[in-house]
């Protein structure tokens, strides 16, 4: 195979990290759109992520946030964002560079980002390797009911609690009809 001296792996990944830094500078600029809301994975121990060292020792590896209801001070720059959350009632301030997401993913309208991090510590031989292609999965739409999302969602967020289970509710459920 011939040397790829352009490197296209890089400039496609920069590509689709502009497609989120877009997207959260737009919602930071006028709010959540519609049913539209975010999970984003990121890598807690890469360079730049700034982050309680509370959040830190629960999520030593990557964390998975979700931007919906309860957020606030949403920034964008050019190299990252920064959002305010609240973890079991405590409030939090995160600083999060665009290097650091693994994930962007939208289940309102199931748009998923996702992105080659290398973590903190990877040896030389594993850095020099190329970067796979970053991978945009727009599925064709098909109607999904309230309650699989749900379950979905409720999954991904046992997996990022390390399998220890997480207490979710759908908020669906207070909504009127």
């Amino acid at each position: 195979m011939a040397d790829d001296h352009i490197r296209y792996d890089i400039l496609a990944q920069e590509a689709l990290r502009g497609v989120m830094r877009k997207v959260l500078a737009e919602v930071a600029r006028t709010g959540l759109p519609g049913n539209h809301h975010f999970f984003i994975t990121f890598l807690t121990g890469a360079p730049g992520v700034r982050i309680s060292s509370r959040l830190r020792e629960r999520y030593p590896e990557q964390m998975t946030i979700v931007i919906q209801f309860q957020y606030w001070d949403l920034k964008v720059t050019d190299t990252g964002f920064e959002v305010g959350l609240s973890f079991s009632d405590v409030p939090e301030k995160l600083e999060i560079p665009f290097s650091a997401v693994r994930g962007f993913y939208d289940p309102s309208v199931n748009f998923e980002l996702e992105f080659d991090v290398k973590a903190e510590g990877v040896a030389e031989d594993d850095a020099a390797a190329p970067a796979s292609e970053p991978v945009a999965v727009v599925p064709e739409k098909k109607p999904e009911s309230k309650k699989k999302v749900a379950e979905t969602e409720k999954k991904q967020a046992v997996a990022d609690t390390g399998g220890k289970g997480a207490d979710v509710v759908s908020l669906d459920a207070f909504r009127k009809k």
